[in-house]
């Protein structure tokens, strides 16, 4: 999704910055506005997170901006556009009884690309926050185009100055060597096809078989299993101006908010108390949305892991799908994966909660690719 902001563009030289002069900073004060801790403010008294998933977006455009700009007024303007999110965890309860400081400074760049690190901190009473207090640190990667070509445009360079900046440099790098390798090998795999079909089908046909017994055998399926297609919730809308950035496209920070706000409902309805928001996975922006559009959000529990008795969790897939009934056309622009769990205070008092089970082929590979990104089968 594109930033939703302007930077300099095509420039004769390109500029070095460091992470300071991009690095910008917002205080949430919670503890002495009534009016903006009712804006965030949830049923059960917490910080809307969906809300602040909206926020982080909005900074980490403003970051890619400052660090794209230059003095000169007749450049081009760039485009910048929201590539991914990296996983966001949240560490702990971000309360509305302290302040919150939100802040973000660029740790890397490509030859067209921004990583951005925004970190949310809880902040004591006397002003000041410890690292200590980190409740959720967020990694956004945008890339940068001709606002007239479309194609990739460079950015300005990164010199890192501290020792933390140097690290966070050097981590950046990495993942995108890895990046950049894992698209080479994904070039080259037509010579392990065979096997990994027949692995596959394997993982496919043991995911299945519970699936079949509540279609062939109804009577006999496991009362403590549900089907995924037993979990699904659906919302649409259509796409307002007040919505878009400047280039008439839909923040992602909204497309996050609304995603996350279907993911909420989908674990409150599967387990039958309030759910306990954990993380967001990787998400990738795949096409833009545009005002006017007609968005779908489609949800499913995908998979529980209930191995730990005390934090199980609950896996719960957004598939955000741009429609257009003129054309009898439909796309998904993003796929969003969130974890969530439930109170100790729940478990305690006898809650279960149930194993999800594929009904159709292609539920079954959704759940394995799922579970290989997340490291959970071999």
């Amino acid at each position: 999704m594109d930033a939703g902001n302007t930077a300099a563009g095509p420039q004769t030289e390109l500029l070095t910055k460091t992470p300071a002069q991009s690095r910008t900073t917002i205080v949430y004060k919670f503890a002495a506005d009534d009016i903006l801790r009712e804006q965030y403010r949830d049923p059960w008294n917490q910080v809307r997170i969906g809300k602040m998933l909206e926020d982080l977006d909005a900074l980490a455009g403003t970051i890619a901006v400052k660090h794209c700009s230059d003095e000169d007024s007749t450049t081009r303007p760039l485009l910048l556009v929201t590539a991914s999110v990296d996983k966001m965890v949240l560490m702990k309860p971000i309360r509305l009884d302290t302040d919150v400081r939100i802040a973000g400074a660029v740790t890397y760049v490509g030859r067209s690309s921004i990583d951005i690190q925004i970190e949310v901190t809880q902040v004591d009473q006397d002003g000041v926050g410890s690292d200590t207090q980190i409740a959720l640190t967020a990694n956004f990667t945008f890339v940068a185009r001709d606002s007239v070509t479309g194609k990739s445009a460079p950015v300005n360079r990164l010199s890192p100055e501290t020792e933390r900046e140097t690290q966070l440099y050097e981590e950046g790098e990495a993942q995108d060597k890895l990046r950049k390798k894992k698209r080479e090998e994904q070039k080259g795999m037509h010579g392990n096809v065979l096997h990994k079909f027949n692995a596959e089908a394997v993982r496919l046909n043991a995911l299945l078989a519970e699936g079949r017994v509540f279609s062939d055998l109804p009577a006999l399926a496991d009362r403590d299993s549900i089907l995924m297609k037993d979990t699904r919730l659906e919302t649409s809308l259509i796409c307002q101006p007040q919505q878009r950035n400047l280039h008439g496209r839909i923040f992602g920070g909204f497309l996050m908010h609304r995603a996350f706000e279907l993911a909420f409902s989908t674990a409150y309805a599967f387990v039958g108390q309030r759910p306990c928001f954990l993380e967001v996975d990787h998400v990738d922006f795949l096409k833009p949305v545009d005002v006017g559009d007609f968005l779908r959000f489609k949800s499913c529990v995908l998979f529980t892991q209930l191995e730990n008795k005390w934090q199980p969790l609950v896996n719960v897939e957004v598939v955000a799908h741009v429609t257009r009934p003129e054309l009898r056309k439909s796309e998904i622009s993003n796929t969003f994966h969130f974890t969530f769990s439930v109170s100790s205070d729940a478990l305690k008092n006898g809650l279960t909660i149930r194993s999800v089970v594929p009904s159709t082929e292609e539920e079954a590979r959704r759940i394995i690719e799922r579970m290989d990104a997340e490291g959970l089968l071999d």
